[in-house]
């Protein structure tokens, strides 16, 4: 049999932080930084965290963590490989995608049921033949609860994870049309890949930021449904982690 050791591993550091349980990964600056504005639970400490940042918030009663920005599969299982070290069992990733079913506009949020794997990062963690990855069942719904509390709708089902934001060409899309994707980014399949190999729970909520469903890229970056829908993926995301950190 394969020997699968690594040699190298995530290390917990000198002084290594206490965030608790829970973490937030948001894969945007803005969306961390709006995070960061609507969390209730004061902010005990901040620090450098590789090319992003981390923030630990806690109070008497919860202790939770919010990192990024981050782009691309292999920097989120980086990040998720040093949580995980220092004591993270619950992830909830934060990010946007774009849109590439018609029934799906920008502005629309999605809770992922699946991701199709077409990045490079999950066959080091799964087998490198595994072309879908999953969250946790449990977080996942504790996230739709979450946006149901927010009144904030939302779509189930599979998106398409890919490595290149420039190669979405249209016969990538019709297959993943074909495949029954809703959406694509560019790291929830790994992080699934990796809380699955780290026994840790894992879940992502999605804004649609744009959408390419009939072969032409239409951004919904500044529209009024695109913010609103962040706001209320940013407060569903604080109730998950007021509800699940702990001290």
């Amino acid at each position: 049999m394969p020997d699968r050791r690594a040699i190298v591993n995530p290390v917990k550091g000198k002084t290594p932080p206490v965030t608790g349980r829970m973490a937030i990964l948001a894969a945007t600056e803005s969306d961390l930084r709006l995070l960061g504005r609507l969390a209730a639970t004061p902010m005990v400490e901040q620090r450098k965290f590789y090319m992003s940042q981390l923030q630990i918030h806690a109070d008497a009663h919860r202790r939770f963590a919010l990192a990024g920005p981050l782009v691309g599969a292999p920097y989120a299982a980086m990040l998720l490989e040093t949580l995980a070290v220092w004591g993270v069992d619950k992830v909830l990733f934060v990010g946007w995608c774009g849109s590439i079913s018609p029934r799906v506009k920008a502005g629309d949020i999605i809770v992922p049921e699946s991701a199709m794997v077409d990045e490079g990062t999950s066959g080091h963690y799964c087998s490198p033949s595994c072309h879908v990855a999953l969250p946790t069942r449990q977080l996942a719904e504790q996230s739709r609860l979450a946006l149901q509390h927010h009144q904030a709708p939302y779509h189930d089902g599979s998106i398409w994870t890919t490595d290149a934001i420039f190669r979405e060409t249209v016969e990538k899309v019709k297959h993943y049309q074909a495949q029954g994707a809703l959406a694509v980014e560019m790291e929830l399949s790994a992080i699934f890949s990796v809380a699955g190999f780290r026994s840790i729970q894992a879940a992502g909520i999605l804004v649609v930021s744009d959408e390419l469903s009939d072969y032409q890229w239409r951004p919904g970056f500044k529209t009024p449904a695109f913010r609103k829908a962040r706001e209320q993926v940013c407060r569903a995301a604080l109730l998950v982690a007021r509800t699940l950190g702990t001290t």
